[in-house]
């Protein structure tokens, strides 16, 4: 593609995956042109990206000579067809989280991109929040030395279960593929494959046919352990971040301001985008010659826009994915490793 040339993309799916996060940060992007959009929502469609034109069927993507990036935010289960259809049509594809359902669907869908020489990554936008990047920050600067426990969290109350697939579909719903998707990637980013899988995952709320809670244990050659949690019927959650290595502690608490920013019409670059409030700034405790030192630690700002500007700098210039497809695939591993842990009680090889 010529540098200055725009990508010409088109979304399917206008839910709250495709109308909060991609549009807009598609759109944030000047080298990005959104064109067209696959929904049954052309209403909300027309009012909310009046340039953009709402159609019915995928195939209008895939057929269309003018589109050159095709974005994929339709149920988990469409993931991989789509994803297919639109490589198998000559498109460079984004695909929502999770990438795939299974591990052969994704290693098939990335080497027909390498086959036919297109763009493939997958949105885990979480890379990008505010808490992550400043923990991966002192991390990588060795202030809590040689991490041994890491804990995440994503935890929410909501004790009904609604009438949406991501709660109802038992292909591909709940939260593990949801919420486990993100917590499992920042870990896999951190600290690599693990050596064991073990997990215990179940439908807490009354009524609820998909798992709505999960309890994940990554171990590593050298003992780490990562611990990652969500539950929906928790009021009062604990520190999303719980780290601890052999020189320093890192806890915070709170959640990411992007999504709620995108929510209210906020963009990147407006006042405020990406900044947490002082009460979610973490706390680090480190160990020196003169004891211990504790202090509140500024967070970084966060950057969801990233991922697009790496889309386009892949596709213009031939820069790595945002997030290669390889790394994704390792994401669907350790899903499958803990669905079938938790179905045999048993701790598996990765």
């Amino acid at each position: 593609m010529m540098q200055g040339e725009k990508i010409r993309t088109g979304l399917i799916g206008y839910g709250l995956s495709g109308s909060v996060f991609h549009a807009p940060l598609i759109r944030a992007v000047p080298d990005l042109e959104l064109l067209k959009v696959v929904t049954g929502r052309r209403r909300q469609v027309t009012e909310e990206l009046p340039d953009v034109l709402p159609v019915e069927k995928a195939e209008e993507l895939f057929d269309d000579p003018g589109i050159d990036l095709v974005v994929v935010t339709t149920p988990n289960r469409l993931h991989y067809v789509q994803a297919k259809k639109a490589l198998e049509a000559g498109k460079h594809v984004v695909v929502e989280k999770p990438f795939t359902l299974r591990v052969d669907e994704a290693w098939e869908l990335t080497r027909l991109a390498e086959a036919k020489g297109l763009f493939l990554s997958v949105f885990h936008n979480r890379r990008w929040d505010s808490g992550f990047l400043t923990l991966r920050r002192y991390i990588g600067e060795g202030r809590l030395g040689e991490v041994h426990t890491y804990r995440a969290r994503f935890d929410r109350f909501r004790p009904e279960v609604r009438n949406r697939w991501k709660e109802r579909d038992p292909e591909g719903g709940g939260t593990l593929y949801d919420l486990g998707s993100h917590l499992i990637d920042q870990a896999l980013l951190l600290f690599g494959e693990p050596r064991t899988v073990w997990a215990d995952v179940r439908n807490q709320r009354v009524g609820s046919t998909t798992p709505d809670w999960f309890h994940l244990v990554l171990q590593y050659e050298n003992g780490r352990r990562v611990i990652l949690d969500s539950g929906s019927m928790v009021l009062e959650p604990g520190p999303t971040w719980e780290v601890h290595g052999t020189r320093g502690s890192y806890i915070q608490t709170g959640m990411d301001s992007q999504e709620e920013s995108l929510k209210r019409g906020l963009r990147p670059g407006d006042p405020g985008w990406g900044e947490e409030p002082a009460e979610h700034h973490a706390f680090l405790t480190e160990s020196g010659e003169e004891g211990l030192r504790k202090e509140r630690v500024r967070s970084l700002k966060g950057r969801y826009e990233t991922f697009y500007r790496g889309v386009r700098d892949a596709i213009r210039e031939g820069r790595p994915a945002p997030v290669t497809p390889v790394e994704a695939t390792r994401v669907i591993r350790v899903i499958e490793r803990a669905i079938q842990s938790s179905r045999t009680g048993q701790v598996l090889p990765y």
